[in-house]
């Protein structure tokens, strides 16, 4: 179990600043948030993407031995990643590089009250 601090924040604090209780969202914007928040959901495709963002492009191939993981499961990831909108690939020979889409990590910051 991790010693990290819980930082508790004031209630008043996050309604006034947070995005979310700027207005309901509509079942489009809810859906789209919805795709998001799965697709960072799982531990690999969290890390995926930090190693994805500490660089201006990552190729699969190096994605292999950070991760542990074996193409086929890299592939899986990238493509859920992909449909989420928050990374985006362009095929180079037989390999794909990755680049973080930075607009939507702004609004994923956005949401989280960033």
């Amino acid at each position: 179990m991790s010693n990290s601090k819980l930082t508790l924040i004031d209630d008043a604090v996050l309604r006034c600043c947070s995005p979310l209780a700027g207005g309901a969202l509509s079942e489009a914007e809810a859906d789209d948030l919805a795709q998001i928040f799965a697709a960072l959901s799982d531990p690999v495709r969290l890390r995926m993407l930090s190693l994805i963002a500490t660089e201006d492009e990552v190729c699969s191939c190096n994605l292999e031995e950070p991760l542990a993981k074996s193409q086929p499961t890299i592939s899986h990831h990238t493509r859920i990643l992909v449909e989420a909108g928050l990374i985006t690939g362009e095929k180079r020979g037989r390999w794909v590089w990755w680049h973080v889409v930075p607009e939507r990590l702004r609004q994923v910051a956005r949401i989280l009250g960033d």
